[in-house]
């Protein structure tokens, strides 16, 4: 019989009931530490004291209204965004899925407004992800994401992770966009170099074309920068952003320069919740905390820190684990044995993973977390480690 909440997901047998900065307690009272953060979202931690109050204040004055009118605190957090980054405009969305939705609708949008109907193909790289929906899973392309749910949107390239010169012959006069993660997150933490980032901005420049990129998983600070295209010093056309914008409330935006959003007039794209009172109010919090003196800095700073530990765990489990890879506080550890494994052993010892792609466990904290939840977070996991080899022996 099929359960009442449908059965997507292979769930851990955890059941949480509160949250506190990098802390995640379970209904019988065990703590665990959070290396996940709800997958890169509760990027301040848990039940974040300024998150709750600005939360706790506009609950108590105005829910939603809906986008038929102006809502003073989206037009509050698009300026900040706006000031902050490339963008000359955003759009609100509720996740990153939707968020990719219109990025491909925008990227369209723009060429048949050119003149240029034919302009309709997207470039995308193995590897990615870029949400569940019929655009997100085509542009990905895996059998994994798209086995049984043709037909396919069509109108998207796939090209291998890094290969050059597969990305030279494909451009022909179909290809409108590039599309691309920064640090690619789902597929196993897998950073794009700096000078590849450069290239793929100059190609596009170039060739004419735009360049979108997905920082759904690796932007908001998670890498040290407010996002992750800063370190390669470019700027995209059009970005998509969630998870870490709303702290744990769902939000996401699409950022785009004034060119490449110049089709999307009213009445081109629409959402019901996207921008909502609540969720900018909170946004808003999240951009001063996160672009606040100091926060970057330190986020880098730890990040060292617990590079330089996990390479060190790294070295003293050849039998578990063989690599650490990543930016910033959005690391990766490859594995030798079977990675969830990895993930389960953890539970035992009250730390929290997230598998990916390539073998990979994801190391997602909070950007508030402490020196002292690094070194338990070390401890943890090399007990995890320990108890998987002794029981592998």
């Amino acid at each position: 019989m099929i359960p009442s909440v449908l059965p997507t997901y292979s769930r851990a047998p955890l059941s949480f009931v509160k949250g506190e900065g990098s802390w995640l307690i379970e209904a019988d009272g065990r703590r665990f530490l959070d290396l996940g953060a709800g997958i890169a979202v509760n990027a301040l931690g848990h039940a974040n004291p300024e998150l709750v109050a600005a939360l706790t204040e506009q609950a108590g004055a105005l829910w939603h209204t809906s986008n038929l009118y102006q809502i003073p605190q989206q037009q509050a957090l698009a300026d900040k965004l706006v000031e902050a980054s490339f963008a000359d405009t955003v759009f609100f969305t509720n996740s990153g899925t939707e968020s990719c939705e219109l990025a491909v609708k925008m990227a369209r949008k723009y060429w048949y407004d050119k003149g240029h109907p034919e302009k309709t193909d997207i470039i995308a790289f193995s590897g990615s992800f870029h949400g569940r929906s019929s655009a997100g899973i085509a542009a990905a392309g895996s059998e994994k994401m798209t086995k049984g749910f043709g037909p396919l949107l069509p109108g998207f390239v796939h090209l291998p992770w890094g290969d050059d010169a597969a990305l030279a012959e494909a451009i022909s006069d179909t290809v409108g966009a590039i599309l691309v993660e920064p640090v690619q997150g789902e597929g196993g933490i897998i950073p794009m170099a700096d000078d590849k980032l450069k290239a793929l901005r100059a190609l596009c420049d170039d060739k004419g074309i735009l360049l979108i990129l997905d920082e759904v998983q690796c932007g908001m600070g998670r890498t040290g920068r407010l996002f992750a295209h800063e370190w390669a010093g470019i700027t995209p056309d059009i970005m998509m952003v969630a998870k870490g914008i709303g702290g744990g409330f769902p939000l996401g935006a699409v950022l785009a320069t004034e060119e490449a959003a110049s089709g999307m007039t009213a009445g081109t794209h629409g959402s019901t919740y996207g921008g909502n009172p609540l969720g900018c109010a909170v946004g808003s919090k999240v951009m001063d905390i996160v672009t606040g003196p100091g926060f970057l800095d330190e986020v880098n700073r730890k990040a060292g820190l617990l590079r330089q530990k996990l390479e060190g765990l790294v070295a003293s489990h050849p039998e578990v684990f063989e690599a650490v890879r990543g930016s910033g506080l959005m690391l990766g550890i490859k594995c030798v044995a079977a990675n969830m494994d990895v993930v389960k052993a953890g539970y035992d010892q009250l730390v929290l993973t997230v598998p990916a792609a390539d073998n990979v466990i994801r190391l997602l904290p909070p950007l508030t977390i402490s020196d002292d939840e690094i070194d338990a977070a070390i401890a943890r996991l090399d007990a995890a480690a320990t108890a998987l080899v002794a029981e592998t022996a």
